[in-house]
């Protein structure tokens, strides 16, 4: 009998305990929520909503299904019918045992404070109960939740309030979103202690294109140079006054016999496979011409269904239509003498051709690739290939691949009679995840994730709040964008550049009527008369969250760069889960005892990073800047004299705000867990 009591309330506990990592505008259906030109008329959104006008008069039927008489609980039921419209639908709904069907009602029995604490500090839950528990609801959306019992009256299948909102309540609180009958809404909070400075160490002199942590998490990484090789790397311990460890004579893989190499071409990403330690696999994104390689061969971007001519926009434009190709490849690390794990090279033969695509000129593919730390799928980033103002409007076309975020499923390759069957186009060997935006329309690209990019220039999803994920764009005139990509996303281009409208000079330009766009403005990003740089702007570099406890004033900001290596920003989303974001050129120096000296920029006390390349992450969460200089590695604020008075200055390290907050949170609450697990099983037996 103690099991029986125990086990049924054991779920919903943990429900409130667990942390939740993510609370992002998204709708339910994962998309992010559309700017409304208008209030719906029904449920009353006004800026941004999960629902359009057609949803809105589908949820009126609904509601008036609901046949409520009673006016208090019509009005709460109106409110829930609704809540689907919220932004943040997809977290209200976030319900496990509660099927779906109703968001999670704030309950103030359970107390919760922090950032995410809603500006109404009412039980919506106590609410919805003392208004409805009597009252008649066909239709209603709470039976059937207790099978087999069904009602149209709320005290028919629970007894009490109490017995209700352990069904429908919950807190907001530091890691919950519950809704109390209005749109979501946030009080401020106080943010972290701005930095006031970036301190980089040199380690290395080496100039990369990418790094990747070691799936096995040690402190190695995976490093790899634009002409086409690949090093197993060692990162030294903060303080060892060590560099990196490399032996460039050594590759892990070379591959420059097939990459082609000129300014915007060469390797260009790289990214294993999350089961690595087990299966070797390994994937490397590059350009070839096939002029000179028999193997640089796939379908061309200039398809018939998107119908571009390169040529016709005259002789002086870099066009070479479908020459040059971008390439997903598979490699592989297994060996019969070695483990992935700690295998120091890697077959130079190709698996399988993943991927090809010919370019219609010679610039803006992107190229980075990576896989989405919570659906294992890989991410391929594309440019809008190139001229100027993206002429043929690729980026807006969803029949092109140009312009594009990328999603694929590389572990289920789809057979040739699938591909006739379901005719999805496919690009390579690969298939396409059943919940990419537009695989229910076959005139489509179903690999489309998100679209309307110039040319996105090193993404990353934060590690502790994986839903997030931020794609740098590159600009055309006036602006540098920072993009926080979601399912089925326009992120503007052409018709926007940033924030601002942009005309195409060139023709055969394709104006498109903004009516017929919802984009998505940038979070962060800068104009080109906003820096720093005698030089002016060259082009944004993304970056990362940074994640890591050394600089505790950085925890939780953005940082990225521009290209000429003068100007660095941290971007800040505040209160936290707001959407509202804030960014602000930081300062930077160099260590004086930096294990490889820093040179100075000529004339100016900062250090001279050259241009910046990428950043990189490794498996400790610092955060790396790859630059044409050398590798630079953020370290404690103290050592270039800047101050945060979160840093422990002692030797113990340093207490970030998300390991005092979250990760401390996180360790405590999964202690509880197994601590009630223990108790059920000391129950059960």
């Amino acid at each position: 009998m103690k099991a029986v009591l125990i086990w049924p309330s054991l779920p919903l506990f943990l429900l409130f305990i667990l942390p939740r990592l993510h609370a992002l505008q998204l709708c339910t259906n994962s998309m992010a929520p559309v700017a409304l030109k208008t209030p719906l008329p029904f449920c009353g959104y006004t800026g941004s909503s999960c629902c359009n006008a057609t949803e809105d008069r589908e949820l009126r039927r609904q509601f008036e299904a609901l046949n409520v008489s009673d006016t208090a609980c019509a009005g709460a039921m109106r409110s829930i019918t609704c809540a689907i419209c919220d932004p943040y639908s997809a977290e209200l709904f976030d319900t496990g045992a509660r099927l779906g069907t109703i968001p999670i009602l704030c309950n103030s029995t359970v107390s919760a404070t922090s950032s995410l604490a809603r500006v109404s500090n009412q039980s919506f839950c106590k609410q919805v109960w003392d208004s409805c528990n009597n009252v008649t609801i066909q239709n209603s959306p709470f039976s059937g939740l207790r099978l087999p019992v069904s009602s149209a009256r709320l005290n028919d299948i629970w007894h009490s309030e109490a017995d209700f909102c352990e069904t429908f309540g919950g807190p907001s609180g530091e890691d919950t979103l519950c809704f109390d009958g209005n749109s979501t809404s946030f009080s401020r909070s106080t943010a972290s202690p701005n930095p006031k400075g970036l301190c980089f160490e040199r380690i290395g002199n080496g100039s990369y294109l990418n790094m990747v942590a070691h799936p096995d998490g040690s402190n190695r990484v995976f490093v790899s140079n634009q002409a086409g090789k690949i090093w197993l790397a060692t990162v030294p311990e903060h303080g060892s006054g060590g560099t990196l460890e490399i032996d460039e004579s050594d590759p892990f893989l070379d591959l420059t016999d097939v990459v082609h190499l000129d300014a915007q071409f060469g390797l260009m990403g790289l990214a294993f496979h999350p089961n690595f330690t087990t299966n070797g696999r390994f994937f490397v994104s590059y350009n070839c011409d096939k002029l000179q390689s028999t193997s640089c061969s796939g379908r061309c971007s200039c398809n018939s269904d998107v119908g571009c001519d390169p040529s016709s926009l005259g002789s002086d434009n870099g066009a070479q239509p479908c020459q040059y190709q971008a390439v997903v490849a598979e490699y592989t690390a297994n060996s019969s003498s070695a483990a992935p794990s700690i295998a120091t090279s890697a077959n130079p033969q190709e698996v399988r051709r993943i991927f090809t695509m010919g370019l219609p000129f010679t610039n803006h593919h992107g190229g980075q690739i990576l896989f989405g730390p919570a659906d294992g799928y890989l991410y391929f980033m594309m440019g809008d290939g190139g001229n100027k103002g993206d002429p043929f409007n690729f980026a807006q076309n969803k029949k092109a691949l140009l312009g594009k975020i990328m999603r694929l499923d590389i572990n289920s390759i789809q057979s040739k009679c699938e591909s006739q069957i379901n005719d999805l186009g496919l690009w390579g060997n690969y298939s396409i995840p059943d919940d990419n935006p537009y695989t229910v329309d076959r005139g489509l690209e179903a690999e489309i994730w998100a679209f309307g990019l110039r040319n996105p220039w090193r993404c990353s999803f934060d590690l502790e709040r994986p839903s997030y994920f931020f794609c740098a764009d590159v600009g055309q005139e006036v602006y540098e964008e920072v993009d926080l990509i979601t399912k089925g996303g326009n992120y503007g281009w052409h018709v926007y550049e940033g924030p601002n409208l942009y005309i195409p000079p060139l023709s055969p330009r394709v104006n498109m009527s903004l009516s017929c766009i919802n984009p998505i403005f940038p979070i962060m990003g800068y104009t080109h008369s906003d820096i720093n740089s005698t030089m002016g702007s060259a082009s944004i570099t993304g970056g990362y969250v940074y994640r890591s406890t050394i600089d505790p004033c950085l925890y939780g900001r953005y940082l990225y760069a521009d290209l000429y290596g003068r100007d660095i920003w941290a971007g800040a989303e505040i209160p936290e889960n707001s959407g509202n974001y804030t960014s602000t050129l930081i300062p930077f120096s160099c260590a004086k005892n930096s294990p490889i000296p820093c040179d100075a920029v000529a004339g100016s006390p900062l250090p001279n990073l050259g241009y910046v390349y990428s950043f990189g992450e490794d498996n400790r969460k610092d955060v790396f800047l790859l630059s044409s200089s050398g590798v630079y590695r953020i370290i404690s604020p103290s050592h270039c004299n800047y101050s945060c008075p979160l840093e422990n200055t002692t030797g113990t390290g340093s207490s970030a705000p998300g390991q005092s907050s979250s990760a401390r949170r996180t360790e405590g609450l999964l202690g509880r867990v197994v601590m009630l697990l223990f108790l059920l099983l000391w129950w059960m037996f």
